[in-house]
Formats: C-alpha cells, structure tokens, sequence
C-alpha cells in the first residue's frame, strides 16, 4: 500500500477552464483604480482596451495587418459571431473529434443551414484525415480539442492558394502551441485560459482575406446585435480600437491587461510555449512509467500538451460499466480535492471516463510534480474500494 503523500500542491488548480491565474497573481496587481465606475468609452478605459488589443498582437506575433477586437461570450461568442458574419459563399468543410468541434458542425448544419457541407469526424482520442480537406472551401476546425486532448500536428494540411477561409477555434491553443497565421483566417480565442484571465469576453482575429469576406458577403439571415460587425454596409472599425461592441467588465480587462503584461516579461508566445511543454513532459514522463494509467491517445504527433487526457488501463477498471467507471473517476477527484491535491481534473462529461490536466504556461512544474504522487495514491486508495 502506498503512503499518504506529504507534500500538497501550494496551488493545486488544474482545470482545463477556467485555468489558473498567472504565478504571483493577486487582485492588489490590478490597475483597476482609474478603470472601475467610468464609461467604457471613456479615454482613460479605451486606452486601457487598446492596450489590451495591442500586447495580444504583439505577444503573440499576429500579422500587422490582420485586425483584433475584443468580443462578448467569451469564446463562444467570438466564433459565433464569425461564423454568422462570414461563413456560406462558399462549401464548407468542417472537423470535429471532441464536443466544441462538434458544436460548430451542428451550428453549420442544422442552425446556419450550410447546404454544401462536408463533414470530417473522429472519434474521441483520434483526428479525421486532414488530406480530404480542400483548397476550394471554407475550413472550420478546432487547433487544439479541449476535451479529448488531441491537436492538430501543424498547419500543413490548409492550402497556401485556399478559395476560401480558415475558422479556427483557437482557444486552448492560444500560447500554448506554435500557430501559423499565414494558415488562419479567423482565429478565436478567450482569457481563462493559457492566460489564466476572467470568463466572459472573446478576442477575435481577423485576416484581411477575412475582412474582404466580411465587406463583400451579405447573409441571408438575421444578425443579432451582438454579431454585427458592420454598420451600414461599412466595417466597424471603432472595435478594433476598444470600442467594443457592448459594455465589457473593465475588472475583466484590467486582469487581461495584467496576464499579458506577465506575458511580454516572459518573452511572448514562444516562452509560454515552452513553459506548456515543459509542463506536458512533466507528466508524460510520469504516466510512461506507470501500468495503470496513459494518455488517452495514442499518436504522439497529435498529442495535446495544454489539455492532457488521460484513460485508466487497470484490468479491473476496463471490466466496469460506463456508469461505474465514471463512479470511480469521480471518488478519485473527490478524495484529491478534499486533500487539496488537485481540483477540477474530472474528463468532460461528453468524453470517455478519465482525467484531464491542464498543463498551459500559468501551471508551475513544481505544483505538478506535487500533483503526480497523489494521482497514484488516491488510485489505489478507490481500486482497494471498488475491487
């Protein structure tokens, strides 16, 4: 029988979203003085807004001329608003191997009525054959699916002389893998999560291949406020300047604001890229060293090192009923959180039973290699129960 563990995480947050605040975050580091109680159009917030718009593209090295706005709903609001502004002149080949891409394709076909739509699945832990897809569509896909833990190898699959444009929900790829703007098209995005910000806002991301759509495409379909990106047939420009659509939370922007300021210390992108993957092998180098647990897929290629799933291979676990095995994964979450190991790290509750760890740049190695040991113990503390 194992020992307790001694040694807690000091913040044992791993959620894959929300996800946990930057290291060192404490509410006194919000410049918020000058923010809350003001206008959102005021100058002193547009300029905070604006600010916010230009450390996103600076950080993450977006194109000069590809356009940023900060949205409503969070990162569902921003693809939605993309795909009910842009998408149908075109077919439309759309990916799913997880819950969120498979909520985009039931928006395509069965609310956005895309008549000319190919649909490419995949199972959980799996990937659809990105060779089928063409240079003559529309693509909407997710870089990294949050829920099953696979992600798209690279970009090499969308043609450099696409007709049409990429939709990507990019949300926990955003600094935690390389993405190829020459690739993207649209790319959305929300703070909680590799930047360990608030819930409730979106940024989206826009080419000018994108902004051509947007001036040259009018849907035959009613647009809700909230999605409108044009006025009277022009682009509205004011929402790439911070001036947003509806009133945001300036609480919100001011701990965006601070997430990527800490960012830009770090270096950018690229450090939060390699601190996620220095978190990634963290745990891969435990779990292959273990009989009872991996990661739930297999191709190392399209293996996600933000949102890590993992599947329980105890022969006794395998000979339970779904019902069962989620019964199991459960006691396991409930005996670590009652100890402060670990909070949140339950499967989606669309995936197959297991865990799923976020591993992006505001997870500190340390609080992981405190983690590891309690994931043995309070495995073999609900093996001994159920068997």
């Amino acid at each position: 029988m194992l020992e307790k563990p001694n040694r807690t995480p000091k913040r044992p947050n791993f959620s894959c979203g929300p996800c946990v605040k930057r290291p060192g975050w404490t509410i006194k580091n919000l410049k918020t003085f000058d923010l809350l109680g003001r206008s959102h159009r005021s100058d002193t917030c547009l300029k905070t807004l604006n600010e916010v718009i230009s450390l996103t593209k600076e950080t993450l090295d977006i194109p000069i001329d590809y356009k940023v706005a900060i949205v409503p709903g969070s990162n569902t609001g921003a693809f939605e608003m993309a795909l009910w502004s842009m998408i149908g002149p075109l077919p439309v080949d759309a990916l799913a191997w997880e819950t969120f891409g498979n909520g985009w394709i039931y928006d395509l076909k069965d609310q956005l009525k895309i008549k000319d739509l190919r649909i490419h699945k995949a199972d959980y832990s799996s990937i659809p054959n990105l060779s089928l897809v063409s240079d003559k569509t529309d693509i909407c896909f997710t870089w990294n699916g949050t829920t099953s833990g696979v992600k798209v190898p690279n970009a090499d699959w969308i043609s450099n002389n696409r007709k049409g444009i990429t939709f990507c929900d990019a949300t926990s790829a955003i600094y935690s893998q390389e993405l190829d703007w020459n690739k993207i098209d649209v790319a959305t995005f929300s703070w909680q999560k590799s930047m360990g910000g608030e819930g409730g806002h979106g940024i989206l991301i826009i080419s000018p291949k994108a902004i051509e759509r947007l001036k040259n495409f009018k849907p035959n379909r009613p647009l809700p406020k909230l999605f409108r990106l044009l006025k009277d047939n022009e682009i509205l420009d004011g929402i790439y300047e911070g001036k947003t659509i509806n009133t945001p939370s300036m609480l919100c922007v001011a701990d965006a604001l601070d997430s990527l300021l800490w960012i830009k210390k770090l270096g950018g992108w690229k450090q939060t890229y390699k601190k996620s993957m220095a978190n990634f092998k963290v745990l891969s180098d435990w779990y292959e060293n273990r009989e009872w647990v991996s990661n739930s897929v297999k191709d190392k290629k399209i293996q996600s090192n933000s949102s890590i799933c993992l599947e329980i291979n105890d022969n006794s676990f395998l000979k339970l009923d779904i019902q069962n095995k989620r019964s199991f994964i459960q006691e396991m979450c409930s005996i670590l959180e009652q100890n402060n190991a670990a909070f949140d790290i339950k499967g989606h509750r669309d995936a197959p039973p297991g865990l799923r760890i976020w591993c992006g740049p505001t997870v500190e190695e340390d609080d992981l290699r405190a983690l590891l040991p309690w994931l043995d113990w309070s495995f073999e503390i609900v093996r001994n129960e159920f068997f």
